[in-house]
């Protein structure tokens, strides 16, 4: 009697052993179930946008006008980017336009390319673009619903590039007569000619990249 109680009890215990391992399987297979059919990170619409937007970032380049950094639309061209592809897929097309341009594709301001344009004295004005882009990215989820979020990530975006191209050009750039820049020479050349005609190209793009028609079309109804 005692024995047959014994083994009723092992048995109970395999049993609820057994159960616990089926459910630990089951979550498993159904967590991978979900990973498997969920939304892929990058899609062929997705590449396409990427690569529409790294053509207008290009081309926006090409329109300038030659000063010690060049008068181009690239801000606007970049700022529009990740207004309507979003931080993530914006920075993405970002990197992208970069390294199309580090590895010696024309895409930069007057048909230019290569490492020697990225490493040169306004190069830090190109690679900074990372930190505007990065800057929206973070801004994103909270400034779905407050436009006047959109605009401070854009303006803390435009000094971030600043900011990060002025101490580039500091460090790289000598006169003929070996001197270097300094920080009011460098921002009287590179940063305040620039603000007034930076500022109209965040406004025009923000414009053109909050219009819902527009971005319906690129991310759906939903957005």
């Amino acid at each position: 009697m005692i024995k047959d109680i014994s083994r009723k009890k092992v048995d109970n215990t395999n049993i609820a052993k057994n159960e616990t391992k089926n459910k630990t399987i089951n979550k498993t297979i159904n967590k991978t179930e979900r990973v498997n059919t969920g939304k892929k990170l990058f899609t062929t619409k997705d590449i396409v946008y990427t690569a529409v937007a790294v053509a207008l970032m290009a081309v926006c380049s090409w329109i300038s006008i030659p000063t010690t950094v060049p008068v181009t639309l690239q801000t606007f061209a970049v700022f529009l980017t990740v207004l309507l592809l979003g931080g993530f897929r914006g920075t993405i097309a970002i990197l992208v336009y970069i390294m199309m341009g580090g590895i010696g594709i024309p895409v930069f301001a007057g048909f230019s390319g290569g490492l020697s344009t990225l490493a040169g004295p306004t190069g830090g004005y190109i690679v900074g673009f990372i930190a505007s882009s990065l800057i929206m990215w973070m801004f994103e989820n909270i400034s779905k619903k407050r436009y006047w979020l959109k605009i401070v990530s854009m303006l803390l975006g435009l000094i971030a590039c600043y900011a990060l191209g002025t101490l580039w050009f500091m460090h790289t750039y000598t006169a003929e007569d070996g001197s270097s820049a300094t920080l009011m020479m460098t921002l009287g050349w590179c940063v305040f000619p620039f603000i007034i005609p930076d500022l109209i190209k965040l406004a025009v793009a923000l414009g053109i990249g909050m219009d819902k028609n527009l971005r319906n079309v690129i991310h759906g109804s939903n957005n």
